[in-house]
């Protein structure tokens, strides 16, 4: 498999991301919606780090392995080891950091055109004072945002696996994994649109969600042809990781002011259980 036809099916993996991001110009979404939507996003992440985690230790298993029943240096491991702590401690301390720096900061307008969806609409947001609402707006906004490059940089890493596996002539196995990621990027486009709750956002806005998500898998996809690093991926894994926890934590904060908590937690195991059904393609071309 070329260069050229490895980059364009990797560009295909990750333009799957775009399939679910409409649902976020959906105009009047009832409350219970909003829960379900934002609670299928959390299982849907939390499959990804169910994921990201498995990555991430069977990389540092086959150093601990070599160490183990080779004789190779333990040097390796914690090394990888600290790498993956800093990796883990950025994507959550270190985005709670970020947004607290932030939040000293001058106010920002809405991004990207952002506009709430109609007053009609009951709940507190309706009534609050403008101020307030643009702030909320915001808010939904970058937990959304930062949700997207979290996909993004797991992406990042799936692209690296189709790359790797083509530039090693293992065509079937690069086929199914494009395959496979492909059906699992498009659930992820919920994921990102899930927690906007009372927020529509513009068609730039969610055009440039998309690129943050699902063009990593293209820039993976050609740098796992090319080159092949184990630290990389292991960063890349970690920060992965660390962001999808401080994302999850956010939408449950988000999600308990509007009850149906019931409803919640059993689109929370449906979007888990989506991840597994998608990542089962996967696997079955990894056997």
């Amino acid at each position: 498999m070329t260069f050229a036809h490895t980059s364009l099916l990797g560009a295909v993996a990750g333009g799957t991301i775009f399939l679910g991001l409409p649902l976020g110009r959906a105009p009047r979404v009832a409350p219970a919606l909003r829960v379900g939507l934002s609670m299928l996003a959390a299982g849907i992440l939390a499959f990804i780090f169910m994921d990201v985690g498995a990555g991430a230790l069977e990389l540092l298993e086959a150093r601990l392995d070599a160490f183990k029943d080779d004789g190779a240096s333990l040097w390796p491991v914690i090394g990888l080891f600290a790498l993956l702590a800093v990796g883990v401690l950025a994507g959550t301390g270190g985005i709670a950091t970020l947004q607290r720096w932030r939040g000293r900061r001058p106010s920002l307008p809405p991004l990207a055109g952002a506009q709430p969806v109609a007053r009609a609409e009951a709940g507190a947001a309706a009534t609050a004072p403008e101020p307030g609402r643009a702030a909320a707006e915001r808010q939904a906004l970058a937990t959304a945002m930062t949700i997207a490059v979290a996909i993004g940089i797991h992406n990042f890493a799936e692209g690296l696996a189709i790359g790797v596996s083509a530039r090693a002539g293992e065509v079937a196995l690069a086929t199914v994994l494009i395959v496979g990621f492909a059906l699992h990027n498009a659930t992820e486009g919920l994921g990102i649109v899930g927690p906007l709750g009372g927020v529509r956002p513009s068609w730039r806005w969610l055009g440039l969600a998309g690129l943050v998500g699902g063009g990593p898998t293209l820039l993976g996809t050609m740098l796992g042809y090319q080159v092949h690093s184990d630290a990389l991926e292991l960063l890349f894994l970690a920060v992965a990781g660390g962001a999808i926890l401080y994302v999850i934590g956010e939408i449950w904060a988000g999600v308990r002011r509007l009850g149906h908590a019931e409803l919640g937690l059993y689109l929370l195991g449906v979007g888990f259980l989506a991840g597994i059904a998608t990542d089962l393609v996967v696997a079955y071309g990894g056997a």
